[in-house]
């Protein structure tokens, strides 16, 4: 499907924008699930101020929705209506250490934070070199993995809020919890500063080899997927209720539960949008009719359901 075409209005708003902007643009190449219809608009700006910019005269009954490099992320075959914007490593992609601290984009990978962490002897983000995703939904979603997260490290943020105002928030102000802020949705962040400890280098970088091990041995990483699909229930993992309901495997079009890691769904080639989130709710189903426990979503769906 297509949608009414915004760029018009939207160059017309904003003469001195800087950014990208493209009309119906594609979104499935984006994501590392390769399903999804098109954005209405996708806007890919220059910079932070030209994202406030952007921001501040966009008409606010025009949705938007930030995406980074889509690695936990459906896009509903129906496509996205209003602004999905998309941070580039170019803008906002810089990483740079001083001291024991770190100074990241947003768009910068999450392994390249560890990696820059690492090469100035900073421990404490490790973790980071485990999770296949960028710092802007590690902020979000409070991203961790192998015994650390995102709270135990970030000293503050910066973002852009809807109206286009600049703020930055500390990391009480990021009311983080369990793989998630609690930071208003509105709000795109554009940089985030890490504090780790000054240590040893041997023992960094062995930290980040067992990470990459665990990822490698432990998790389908050259399938199409979109990292863990479900939150880990308090005192329970995710992955053995889903063992253990027999889902291991299982099936919905071209979709499908991955043998290695059941808390991983994959696109084996053929998926749509549809059949992965209709696989996840049919996993959420089936585990609580076995366990009694619900499954609550850790990839973020976005869009109107419908055929591309």
């Amino acid at each position: 499907m297509s949608f009414p075409d915004l760029l018009p209005t939207l160059t017309s708003a904003m003469p001195d924008l800087r950014g990208r902007l493209l009309g119906n643009e594609g979104l499935a190449a984006l994501t590392w699930f390769r399903v999804g219809g098109p954005a209405q608009v996708l806007f890919t700006p220059a910079d932070e101020d030209d994202l406030a910019y952007f921001l501040a005269r966009l008409p606010q009954d025009i949705p938007v929705y930030p995406i980074g490099v889509g690695s936990n992320l459906i896009v509903r075959d129906g496509g996205v209506p209003g602004v999905v914007i998309r941070l580039s490593p170019r803008g906002f992609g810089e990483a740079k250490a001083d001291g024991d601290t770190v100074r990241a984009g947003t768009a910068a990978l999450d392994k390249r934070v560890a990696e820059t962490a690492a090469a100035a002897n900073i421990s404490g983000l490790e973790f980071y070199f485990g999770i296949p995703g960028s710092i802007g939904g590690a902020l979000r979603m409070n991203a961790g993995a192998n015994g650390g997260e995102t709270k135990d490290v970030l000293v503050e943020a910066r973002g852009v809020t809807r109206a286009g105002d600049i703020r930055t928030f500390s990391n009480a102000d990021m009311k983080f919890v369990y793989r998630n802020s609690g930071v208003e949705d509105g709000v795109i962040f554009t940089s985030a500063l890490y504090r780790g400890r000054i240590s040893d280098p041997e023992a960094i970088r062995a930290r980040m080899a067992e990470v990459q091990n665990h990822r490698e041995t432990a998790q389908p990483i050259r399938e199409k997927t979109g990292g863990s699909t479900f939150k880990n229930p308090a005192g329970h993992s995710a992955w053995k209720l889903i063992d253990v309901a027999g889902l291991r495997g299982f099936r919905v079009g071209g979709a499908q539960v991955s043998e290695m890691h059941c808390n991983f769904l994959i696109n084996t080639g053929d998926a749509t949008g549809h059949d992965i989130e209709t696989l996840g709710e049919t996993v959420r189903t089936k585990v609580k009719e076995t366990s009694g426990i619900e499954l609550h979503w850790e990839i973020k769906r976005i869009g109107i359901n419908g055929r591309a």
